[in-house]
């Protein structure tokens, strides 16, 4: 039953991977700041899809001139453009549109910067793809946009999750466990800080790869796990945590650079982005450790629990997060 589980596990991440990589989430980003006199300036990128723009368009109001940007260009890892619009009327309580954003599974960030006055920072989906330019926008409401952005950004990392799922299979004590996760929350929130005010900067295809070797390097350490004589990385979890945390970071923090923060809240978006990941995060560790505790209950239900049995799936969960981590590892390494 174990190995059942654990093999659709392996296959379910292997059909991720397929499907175009770790991070599912991939969000478009469309920047509005009004110049003087109905003028605005407006930035406007979207994913990559296999090395094509998404085909998805911001829109402008028909009073607008133009109301659709030039062409975009790449980037490296998404296409963009920039043109000046001239909107006699205003873009207050005018409707901006992302074309095209109903038939795709990612979000659009839009953000307004008046004139005089605080930004607004609204999230399209695909059931929502048009908004008014609001007067105003409040703290809770830029706070909330973020957190859920935060929220969904780790639950469709899966190299994030993967990272986080080794930790839980390899460390027995709950107090450690608790430690380790403390220090990796710790370590990702100085980098995500840090790398999205721009005080660090490094490439991002070094960053994924090796955030993919420490998904490896888990792996070898729960196929080597001895119960005679522990390994540094069960007796001090907490610094293989930090360490890569740092680096794990990184990754966050690319993901926030994408998306652009707010003029004005920018402390306070930092602040929600982050508890968003947190809440995702331990949200994760909550489901595993519950369905855990079930797997365990039903199994001596069963009389099937023995620990035999329990370090052959410890094996295969093992083998399975290695695996699709060394396959992340080629190809990060390969797209250099």
């Amino acid at each position: 039953m174990i190995r059942l589980r654990h093999f659709l596990f392996l296959l379910s991440l292997l059909l991720t991977v397929g499907q175009g990589g770790a991070h599912e989430l991939d969000p478009g980003y469309l920047d509005i700041r009004e110049v003087d006199g109905g003028a605005y300036t407006l930035f406007w990128r979207k994913p990559d899809v296999r090395g094509l723009p998404m085909d998805i368009d911001a829109k402008l109001p028909p009073s607008c001139m133009p109301n659709l940007g030039p062409e975009v260009v790449s980037d490296g890892a998404g296409w963009q453009t920039q043109w000046t619009a001239l909107c006699p009327a205003g873009l207050q309580g005018q409707a901006v549109k992302i074309a095209g954003l109903d038939r795709q599974n990612t979000d659009v960030l839009v953000r307004f910067q008046p004139l005089n006055g605080i930004s607004s920072t609204t999230r399209l989906t695909a059931t929502q793809t048009q908004f008014v330019i609001p007067e105003a926008q409040t703290k809770l409401q830029v706070g909330w946009t973020y957190a859920v952005l935060g929220f969904e950004h780790i639950l469709e990392g899966w190299d994030h999750l993967l990272f986080v799922f080794a930790l839980v299979l390899l460390i027995r004590s709950k107090s450690r466990l608790i430690g380790a996760i403390t220090a990796f929350t710790v370590a990702h929130s100085i980098t995500l800080a840090l790398a999205a005010l721009g005080h660090v900067s490094i490439p991002g295809p070094p960053v994924e790869a090796i955030i993919a070797l420490s998904v490896v390097f888990l792996a070898i350490e729960i196929l080597k796990r001895d119960d005679t004589q522990s390994r540094l990385s069960e007796r001090a979890p907490w610094m293989v945590a930090f360490a890569f945390g740092l680096l794990h970071g990184l990754g966050f923090a690319g993901a926030l650079q994408d998306i652009g923060l707010p003029e004005v809240d920018i402390a306070l978006a930092l602040l929600t982005f982050n508890l968003g990941v947190e809440a995702g995060q331990l949200a994760f560790v909550g489901v595993i450790l519950v369905s855990g505790t079930l797997l365990k209950l039903l199994l001596k239900t069963v009389n099937m629990l023995s620990y035999q049995l329990v370090s052959r799936a410890n094996l295969v969960a093992g083998y399975a997060i290695g695996s699709v981590a060394t396959f992340w590892l080629a190809e990060r390494i390969y797209g250099f």
